[in-house]
């Protein structure tokens, strides 16, 4: 667990520091060819979907051959600081020499990233390499440069994808894929925040986690004008084989569609389909512990889940004092997703972070998931570096070896992804101690109070017989009362006395109006003393 949390708090960091600024839309120099090709030869044409897809197929009924070239020593001995030091060079972008709205640049193999990825470009029926030497990279105090002339790259360790996503004149970074299977994507206005990965096998389990990592890419050459980019991902690893499919379509909510075909070779325990992986570290609901003068943390503040019969559970995400596993059983979820609901700076107070504005991230199955549950892990953590929160989907059954599996789904990147809905939302979970402002602490007896808002209950009158529809366990309510606030928005304070401490107490909640649900609903869990 540990070495996990640094492995994905340290590819965090890198995609953010190497970053470097927005490219300039003018003055890009043609991308000349460097000298050392990827670690293997080009595959052969032409290309499609299909033909990846059998390729996989048929590497799945083998053993999985990790090998991978070893990187020259300079590289290998690389620390983090001395690979944060080391930047692609913006002239250098890969289709800097086509009008188009795309640019391609390379992370540099080094420190953590010693399994060199290889891209190729497809380009009518032809496919080819695209290849990266030290000519592309910038090396910076305190290193010196001299040292990295002769230095040939076995691979790149990842790459973005720039486009005018806010402004026409101004390539932004769009979507990074850096470290194992991990990427993050941009909607318009958002920073860096969360986390998606092709695929997650055995989080959370007694035994170690397996990361599954992409080796290779296959980029379409941006078409002039063309505003959505396709490619194409062989993922592998001891338990399995797969070939995804990326079709991004950037905008105020960026949009990346994929087609999932996985093939196992091994039986797995816990197969996880649309991986999130964020970061809470403390908010309204849960700042047990922390001394600090910004009101929240978090990339996200909540698990959303539409049922296929438009039911909204919310969940607000909790840091918890030990590894707590959440799993809602669904059938044919209509969707899920890590949202930042809250989008006021003053909640935040952090102009560096600036968390108002990093993306939710919601997932629309395309074809039919049939039965399984949503998994919500949430893993203590005691700074904000950690990613400590992992939402997924795990399918029921078939997850044998030798089983095959297509999951098709929409990624919907940006501040404002979640389907619309006629119910008032949860706008807020605050919890304290129970009873009286003037009462001592009960470590058995805690407040709990949450919002609802919107226009389902907007236009009620204060006397409107809003009834709670509550279901706890382990706990009994000592005291309970609705009532309206200025503005329209509802409050439901529930006073609630925890029986057995060992267990943990589950609340689900909603507002009714002569029967019907008016609001989505809640549902929470107390652990520990938050």
């Amino acid at each position: 667990m540990i070495n996990r949390r640094k492995f994905l708090s340290a590819t965090a960091l890198m995609a953010g520091s190497l970053a470097g600024g927005a490219v300039p839309g003018v003055a890009l120099a043609e991308n000349s060819a460097p000298a050392q090709s990827g670690t293997g030869s080009s595959p052969a044409a032409p290309f499609s979907f299909e033909t990846l897809i059998n390729r996989m197929k048929d590497k799945a009924e083998n053993a999985f051959d990790p090998a991978t070239p070893d990187l020259p020593d300079i590289l290998a001995d690389l620390d983090y600081d001395q690979h944060r030091s080391i930047r692609f060079l913006p002239e250098r972008s890969v289709w800097a020499d086509i009008p188009g709205n795309y640019r391609l640049q390379a992370f540099h193999p080094g420190w953590l990233y010693d399994e060199p990825v290889e891209l190729f470009e497809i380009a009518g029926n032809e496919i080819r390499p695209i290849r990266f030497t030290g000519a592309d990279f910038e090396y910076r105090a305190p290193l010196d440069p001299e040292a990295f002339k002769t230095v040939e790259l076995p691979g790149i360790a990842g790459f973005r994808l720039h486009h005018p996503l806010n402004t026409p004149d101004f390539y932004d970074e769009l979507i990074v894929f850096l470290g194992a299977s991990y990427f993050r994507a941009l909607g318009k206005g958002n920073v860096y925040g969360l986390s998606a990965r092709g695929l997650a096998i055995d989080t959370a389990i007694a035994g170690p986690e397996e990361f599954p990592r992409f080796t290779r890419f296959y980029l379409e050459r941006p078409a002039e004008g063309a505003v959505e980019m396709r490619l194409y991902a062989e993922l592998e690893s001891s338990s399995v084989a797969g070939a995804y499919q990326f079709t991004i379509k950037p905008g105020v909510n960026t949009v990346v569609e994929v087609d999932a075909r996985i093939f196992l070779r091994e039986d797995v325990d816990r197969l996880g389909i649309a991986p999130l992986t964020s970061m809470f570290l403390f908010g309204e609901n849960d700042r047990t512990g922390f001394d600090d003068y910004r009101p929240e943390v978090h990339d996200n503040d909540g698990l959303l889940i539409l049922r296929h019969d438009g039911q909204r559970l919310w969940r607000p995400i909790r840091n918890p004092e030990a590894l707590s596993l959440s799993f809602f059983k669904e059938e044919s979820p209509a969707g899920f997703g890590l949202l930042q609901r809250d989008r006021d700076f003053d909640n935040y107070q952090d102009t560096e972070a600036k968390y108002q504005r990093r993306p939710s991230l919601w997932i629309e199955p395309v074809n039919g998931w049939g039965r399984g549950h949503v998994m919500l892990a949430e893993i203590p953590a005691d700074k904000e570096i950690y990613d400590n929160i992992v939402a997924f989907w795990v399918p029921e059954g078939g997850t044998k070896a030798g089983s095959e599996h297509r999951f098709a789904y929409r990624m919907i990147w940006g501040s404002n992804p979640e389907p619309g809905t006629e119910l008032a939302q949860i706008v807020r979970t605050s919890t304290g101690h129970g009873g009286a402002a003037a009462s001592d602490p009960d470590p058995k007896f805690r407040k709990f109070v949450v919002e609802f808002a919107g226009e389902a209950l907007s236009g009620l009158g204060a006397d409107a017989p809003l009834e709670p529809r509550l279901t706890i366990q382990n706990a009994e309510v000592k005291h309970h009362f609705v009532q309206r606030l200025e503005g329209g928005s509802w409050r439901v304070v529930l006073d609630v006395e925890r029986k057995d401490a060992g267990t943990p107490v589950e609340f689900v909640l909603a507002l009714q109006l002569d029967g019907t649900d008016r609001t989505e609903t809640w549902m929470y869990q107390w652990s520990g003393d938050s």
